[in-house]
């Protein structure tokens, strides 16, 4: 079943819609950690790191997500790992079909996330509606509607690529720490000359043992003060 779905655009990673979320107590406290994974792949979307159309990526046994990429709109769903993943790809389809539906250029003039739901006077029905209204038509994978659905085109299901959340979070972190490594000021200052070469070793083996000698006999001198010092006092006791 789908949990929770997330309407963004591409071109700088927006989140733009979102619809009900369908989670019991137990999911809800998650459901936090869950909205963030999906705004999370929406970025990368928006980076150029996930650059296939479509996609499901594994979270753990229990979820999934699955996306679709279309004219710059994409649209995320949270669904179980055991629905059908034909039918959740359906189910964004006719999301999209219903979202191209917008004036594309009220759509670039968004700037706040989850703000597309104040559009909804503009276009006489709400998006969040337009969500839900599709949404129940796959609730049941049982209908006749979804069974057709599942039995046609059986080898499409082969053309989408799945990947483990892990594995992406994995190419981020590496991807922002060569970003870090390679960024101008984290650049190492550039040092003398005379530290890397021979020149620092003979100045070291002419200087060390003089070195030495002098803080040795700086030492001893301090030392014989304090004794001489002791000495003085306790004598005029």
């Amino acid at each position: 079943m789908v949990k929770v779905t997330i309407v963004g655009r591409v071109k700088e990673g927006l989140p733009l819609a979102q619809g009900p979320r369908y989670v019991n107590k137990e999911e809800n406290k998650s459901f936090l950690f869950y909205k963030q994974q999906g705004e999370l792949i929406l970025k990368e979307i928006s980076r150029g790191s996930l650059p296939h159309s479509k996609m499901t990526i594994r979270i753990d046994h229990q979820y999934c997500f699955n996306y679709l990429v279309e004219n710059e709109i994409a649209i995320i769903t949270l669904s179980d790992s055991s629905y059908p993943r034909k039918l959740a790809f359906h189910y964004l389809q006719d999301l999209q079909k219903e979202f191209q539906k917008f004036d594309s250029n009220l759509i670039e003039k968004i700037t706040r996330p989850y703000s597309f739901i104040g559009f909804g006077k503009l276009f006489n029905y709400i998006p969040n509606s337009v969500i839900v209204n599709i949404r129940k038509q796959y609730i049941d994978t049982r209908t006749q509607a979804n069974l057709s659905k599942l039995n046609a085109n059986r080898k499409q299901d082969l053309d989408i690529v799945t990947e483990n959340l892990t594995e992406i979070l994995e190419r981020r972190r590496n991807s922002e720490l060569h970003e870090i490594k390679s960024s101008p000021l984290s650049t190492p200052r550039a040092v003398s000359s005379i530290w890397g070469s021979s020149q620092l070793e003979v100045i070291a083996l002419k200087w060390t043992p003089i070195t030495i000698i002098l803080v040795v006999l700086v030492v001893v001198s301090w030392a014989g003060l304090i004794i001489t010092d002791s000495i003085l006092i306790s004598s005029s006791y």
